[in-house]
């Protein structure tokens, strides 16, 4: 894991209202870039306290995305097969290396104000252990790995940038998603690792909007909040009668290198 940390940000009052509620938008299926391009926004309107702590829940057409650490060797087809495959591949600023998106994977974007990094990524594995258990999935962490795992199939993958103190990226957990595309690249830099699903694990199809639920309550839990469910309008739309704070000093700008 590397971290790199500036001047931690101080804790502001929050003036958006909301406060101690994780706002989730449930999104369906987002095209990556979108996706990045809507939580830019919202960061910034979290780093301004227009919004509450927030989860958006959405499932991704089929993506591999490089995180910084990514090297030649993680997509060892090059970029053209892959696209010959359907599959687009796309740079992105969060830690770790390369990962899988598709349909019927769960992919959640917490965009949250935090003070203790390594306590937040913890509290996201426990939020995943808890959700996959609601399905009678047994996950746990393993000792010098990232993500969440099922004995040694990896089930979750964690990754995540903080910048000036709010998270953006955050985790994908496989529901019902095909892992063939898993076994074309180096997953999270993990040689030889086997990748699993609550499908694989369950015998039990089409679990992905049960699992959604399951897996927005425990995160809220996990994080202390109360979970209120809000539309993408309420989140992107803006307020112009919530007043601007005292701009911030330079702060917390840190990336983990997750998998």
């Amino acid at each position: 894991m590397t971290v790199t940390t500036a001047r931690p940000v101080p804790t502001r009052p929050d003036r958006a209202g909301g406060a101690g509620e994780l706002w989730t938008a449930q999104l369906g299926e987002v095209p990556y870039a979108e996706g990045t391009a809507l939580q830019q926004r919202l960061r910034d309107r979290r780093q301004r306290n227009q919004l509450p702590d927030t989860l958006l829940l959405l499932e991704h057409p089929p993506v591999y995305t490089r995180g910084r650490r990514t090297g030649p060797a993680d997509l060892p087809m090059g970029e053209q097969w892959y696209l010959s495959q359907g599959i687009e591949v796309v740079d992105s600023d969060r830690g770790g290396r390369v990962t899988y998106h598709g349909p019927g994977q769960l992919v959640g974007y917490p965009i949250v104000e935090l003070r203790d990094v390594l306590e937040y990524v913890r509290s996201v594995e426990r939020a995943i252990i808890a959700a996959l258990a609601d399905e009678g999935v047994d996950a746990c962490v393993r000792e010098g790995l990232t993500g969440v795992w099922v004995a040694d199939r990896k089930i979750a993958s964690i990754g995540v940038h903080v910048s000036r103190g709010v998270t953006t990226h955050g985790f994908a957990v496989n529901v019902d998603n095909d892992l063939q595309p898993f076994d074309w690249v180096v997953p999270c830099g993990i040689e030889g690792v086997r990748m699993t699903s609550v499908l694989r694990e369950t015998g039990r199809p089409g679990g992905l909007e049960c699992f959604r639920r399951h897996m927005a309550r425990r995160l809220a839990e996990a994080l202390g909040r109360r979970q209120r469910l809000v539309s993408l309008g309420r989140l992107d739309g803006g307020d112009d009668d919530v007043p601007e704070p005292a701009p911030a000093a330079t702060g917390l700008a840190l990336e983990l290198s997750l998998g």
